[in-house]
């Protein structure tokens, strides 16, 4: 099965049509199952409860995007840093921070800020090249801050609770953030960008007044979540509702017929991910049924001496993973797994579940397969290999985080201990 997944990969399939197609092999040839249980598992691995939070993120998304609600965080960002030489890209980091915060996408991030940001960098004399990088680097904040579209399979898959992986990433996605701004900032003193990065942009105050409805919006669905009102699924049908409402009736900037493109949008997104979440279930299913992840987890107990080298190993090995495999695929076939095996090294669930994410986070900005790449190109109109060269600092500087998050718990376990026990 998975030769023939990896063979389906490296022909150029889409991944979950490889993903698929290597679990019904399975059951064919390996298994005496009638073929009606992949029918069954697809529907099992589909019906439930936290996953309809997904294409309701997707849609709040889209809907803030066409809504007035993106470039008016930007302008909002730009007047407290873009005073500052690289306070543009700056704005790029903090911008994609806050679009984080209710979209829980980083695709979405990309296109929704890309569009606004990547022009903006360049016509003050960035290289697209720069800008594009920047974008996708910043754009993985996404499924790092919470609501996270990843942390929600990962606690779907594991039975971990998703509130707690969620608070659990405010730390991590501001470290992250923090590394990418410094980043920035001494690297445009450094080539002398950025010196008319101030030009054009709003007093604080007017830009607070403007982005007010925008920024109450993570409020308001992170507050429900945590203050115990809404479960994250009801928490993003709120988001839309409220996306709807400042869009059309308070900025004014989506209407009637805005509608139709984004729903038709947001269901082809939302049904590209429903796809593989349930064809890698399946995989994952047949996986379980023989004994895979029992038989994993007991070999890497054996071959790892202690919590410390396993967390290094499964770090190499998610970023090699995270380079080739979609993200969602990832999480459902490899978490049940790993997960198992750092529970038997006593590493917290929350921790190991940040971990995987942040590492995954990765491939969305490593070649070949990484999907903001290839969404900051088509936004830039440029090539990936012209965001080659710039694109190896901001890696290094994920990398520089993922080792913190990695060795210090208390960056990632620190707020779910004070909330939730």
């Amino acid at each position: 099965m998975i030769t023939v997944m990896l063979v389906g990969f490296a022909a150029g399939i889409p991944v979950a049509v490889a993903i698929g197609l290597a679990a019904i092999l399975g059951i064919e040839g390996w298994t005496r199952f009638p073929m009606i249980v992949a029918a069954q598992q697809i529907f099992v691995a589909l019906d439930k409860f936290p996953l309809a939070a997904i294409p309701f993120f997707i849609l709040a998304g889209n809907l803030m995007d066409v809504g007035g609600i993106s470039r008016r965080l930007v302008e909002f960002a730009k007047s407290m840093v873009g005073g500052v030489q690289g306070g543009l890209p700056a704005t790029c980091v903090i911008t994609c921070m806050i679009f984080a915060a209710i979209s829980g996408s980083s695709v979405a991030t990309t296109f929704a800020i890309g569009t606004i940001m990547i022009p903006a960098l360049v016509k003050h004399g960035y290289p697209v090249g720069f800008a594009a990088a920047l974008q996708a680097t910043a754009a993985e904040l996404g499924v790092i801050i919470p609501p996270s579209i990843p942390m929600i399979l990962y606690g779907v898959t594991t039975q971990v609770s998703i509130p707690e992986l969620f608070i659990a990433g405010f730390v991590p996605g501001a470290l992250v953030a923090g590394a990418l701004i410094a980043t920035v900032l001494v690297w445009c003193r450094i080539k002398g960008w950025g010196k008319q990065d101030g030009d054009g942009r709003l007093p604080f105050l007017a830009a607070l007044r403007q982005a007010g409805f925008a920024l109450l919006m993570p409020v308001v669905v992170l507050g429900g979540i945590y203050g115990g009102v809404t479960t994250p699924t009801e928490a993003s049908v709120i988001a839309v509702f409220y996306a709807i409402l400042v869009g059309m009736f308070l900025h004014r900037e989506l209407s009637w017929r805005d509608l139709y493109p984004i729903f038709r949008k947001s269901v082809i997104s939302s049904a590209v991910i429903m796809f593989i979440i349930a064809c890698a279930a399946l995989f994952s299913y047949l996986l379980n049924r023989q004994g895979v992840p029992d038989a994993a987890a007991a070999w890497l107990v054996e071959t790892f001496d202690g919590a410390g080298s396993f967390l290094f190993g499964a770090n190499i090995f998610l970023f090699v993973v995270g380079m080739f495999v979609e993200t969602s695929a990832s999480i459902i076939v490899l978490a049940p797994i790993l997960a198992d095996a750092a529970q038997r090294f006593g590493i917290d669930g929350v921790h190991f579940g940040t971990i995987m994410v942040v590492n995954l986070a990765l491939g969305m900005i490593t070649p070949p397969f990484g999907v903001n790449l290839f969404a900051a190109a088509q936004v830039a109109g440029c090539g990936i290999e012209t965001m080659m060269r710039y694109l190896f600092v901001f890696i290094a500087v994920i990398i520089a985080c993922l080792m913190l998050i990695t060795y210090v718990p208390a960056l990632t376990l620190v707020l779910p201990h004070l909330i939730f026990r």
